[in-house]
């Protein structure tokens, strides 16, 4: 599958993870993908595996480096197409648990910097509407829809301004063939899976309300969703909301 020749994908929190699942993918399919983490060692392992790929170091919190690692992906590939927002520190735990220090490291390394990325990147993705559309993935999350919102309330708080940011490009940008979209995954990533070890009881309730009854991988079903969706049989799609969590949880 080469439907992405010649396009070139910006990918955070790309050092492993679902970031890493979605750099392969969208590589498999044929883009050049620049891999951005804050941690130089992981993503350059990282970018070592994946052929013709490039890593970049930036912590997502601090506007500066945002700015200079768009110019330094644009620099070494000569174009962007695809925008991929994953990175993300999660402020999990109750009201009273989680600090100020927490749930602002939450705001500012998710929807602020997918805020600061997708302004960053707009020049570069801005190619009109008649031109083949680029694209921003956003990632939100189905605790923005859970049944019991408690010990989530901060994290959802952040992802679902992550959903707005993304309606709002889908609104103001697709006159210039720009499509933003955001997905919801369950994968098996460090992140949920640590969660997973240190809450047994509730992981076991919570894999029960997945219908397919397990995880995502990050690669065969989360990347690979992305990768066709950057793909032209999605150029129609902007503004949704693509839940990739086995049916948990209700989107429509």
């Amino acid at each position: 599958m080469a439907e992405l020749d010649g396009k070139v994908a910006l990918v955070t929190g790309a050092g492993q993870g679902v970031g890493l699942g979605i750099a392969t993918a969208l590589a498999e399919r044929g883009a050049r993908v620049a891999l951005v983490g804050r941690t130089t060692a992981k993503v350059e392992a990282a970018a070592a595996g994946i052929p013709g790929a490039a890593a970049f170091t930036c912590d997502v919190k601090d506007p500066a480096a945002i700015t200079a690692t768009v110019a330094g992906v644009v620099a070494a590939f000569g174009r962007l197409d695809i925008l991929v927002n994953n990175a993300q520190e999660v402020p999990l735990g109750t009201l009273l648990d989680v600090d100020d220090a927490a749930f602002e490291a939450g705001f500012d390394s998710g929807p602020l910097a997918a805020f600061r990325f997708m302004r960053a990147c707009h020049p570069h993705l801005r190619r009109g509407r008649d031109a083949d559309s680029t694209v921003i993935v956003n990632l939100t999350s189905s605790a923005t829809r859970r049944w019991d919102m408690a010990g989530y309330g901060c994290y959802a708080a952040v992802k679902q301004a992550v959903v707005s940011l993304t309606r709002a490009a889908a609104a103001e940008w697709g006159v210039d063939g720009i499509r933003a979209l955001a997905i919801a995954p369950h994968a098996e990533s460090p992140g949920l899976k640590w969660w997973i070890e240190h809450n047994p009881a509730e992981a076991e309730a919570f894999f029960a309300t997945i219908p397919l009854r397990r995880l995502g991988d990050c690669r065969t079903d989360i990347g690979n969703a992305v990768a066709a969706l950057c793909g032209p049989d999605f150029g129609y799609l902007t503004g949704a909301v693509v839940p990739l969590d086995g049916g948990q949880a209700n989107f429509s």
